[in-house]
């Protein structure tokens, strides 16, 4: 018995497009064909068509079944096949928990989960921008600790000042803004040592991890932000210089 190209493909349970695509790959062997010019496929296509299709259906690639070849109980390509499916699993079930929580916290889905069902919703577009590019230069230990001080420090009265500065804005405005920013990022710095010290967990190094946050501050704040936040910390060291200086005597 001889079938056409359609008909085996419909007999197999596959696409026209998927029998053509065997053919150029070397899966399936071209078939004979009619005085008129059209294939006829016969059983032994149908077995082969079918087996590729069980194959393909269990999550074998088209490369590593050809690598089969008539193997039909490959065990080692079996567990392995498990193996993967397995990872695949548990990755699409973590994906599915955050994705649980990013829509309960109507959160902002490009953050880590951690961070997004932190409070990062609530940041201005710079701030979560710059968030974004540093989980990439960090180390899981900053993270964390900046996850946590989202969670808990009350939002700074300043926020939508600074949100809203605009570049051309004076000297007296710039001063009197970090003058106002200081207490509060002082206090948080306080509370939260871990985000003042080096980040040793930075897995590019701690000058990468610095030169990268400097970049990414540069190009998403305007000019009068940069230096607000310039000037906030010269006053912060000026304030912790005295402290030194008693330190020193006691």
């Amino acid at each position: 018995m001889a079938w056409s190209t359609r008909e085996i493909a419909d007999l197999a349970g596959t696409s026209l497009r998927a029998v053509r695509h065997y053919h150029e790959v070397g899966l399936l062997a071209e078939p004979d064909r009619h005085s008129n010019g059209y294939k006829q496929y016969g059983v032994t296509h149908l077995l082969r068509l079918l087996r590729i299709k069980r194959l393909v259906d269990l999550g074998f690639s088209l490369a590593r079944i050809a690598e089969l070849g008539e193997d039909d109980h490959p065990a080692e390509a079996l567990r392995t096949l498990d193996a993967e499916l397995g990872a695949t699993i548990e990755r699409l079930t973590r994906a599915r928990v955050e994705l649980g929580l990013i829509l309960r916290h109507h959160a902002p889905a490009d953050l880590p989960t951690a961070l997004a069902t932190a409070g990062a919703a609530e940041l201005s577009e710079a701030d979560r921008s710059l968030i974004l590019i540093m989980t990439r230069v960090l180390g899981p230990g900053h993270l964390d600790a900046y996850a946590e001080m989202l969670r808990n420090e009350p939002p700074d009265p300043t926020d939508g000042e600074f949100d809203t500065l605009p570049a051309d804005a004076g000297e007296g405005a710039r001063q009197d803004l970090a003058e106002r920013m200081a207490p509060h990022i002082g206090r948080i710095r306080a509370e939260h040592p871990e985000l003042v010290d080096p980040p040793a967990d930075a897995p590019r190094g701690v000058r990468s991890a610095t030169r990268i946050a400097a970049a990414a501050m540069r190009e998403l704040y305007n000019p009068a932000q940069v230096d607000v936040f310039r000037r906030v910390q010269q006053l912060l060291r000026a304030e912790a210089r005295p402290m030194d200086s008693r330190r020193d005597t006691t």
